[in-house]
């Protein structure tokens, strides 16, 4: 499983950060950090989910109001949202 992350998208509520702590806040910039990720395409990072964490990252997913975050199986199909 894999998470995307549009860090362009991000309006800053932060509601990742409290879903998974994998996303943690950079308040100078206002966006969420996707920690141990890679950026992808310009803006876009990636990184995979552990199998522990696969719960909690569906969770910040589903909980940004921006749809900044994507996650997707082992199979490149997206899951949430």
């Amino acid at each position: 499983m894999r998470v995307e992350y549009d860090y362009d998208t991000c309006i800053g509520m932060f509601q990742c950060v409290a879903e998974w702590d994998a996303f943690e806040r950079d308040e100078d910039a206002g966006k969420a950090v996707l920690d141990g990720s890679d950026e992808r395409e310009d803006g876009v990072f990636v990184r995979e989910v552990p199998e522990d964490a696969e719960l909690d990252a569906k969770f910040a997913a589903r909980a940004c109001p921006v749809d900044a975050i994507r996650v997707y199986d082992d199979d490149g199909d997206q899951l949430v949202p």
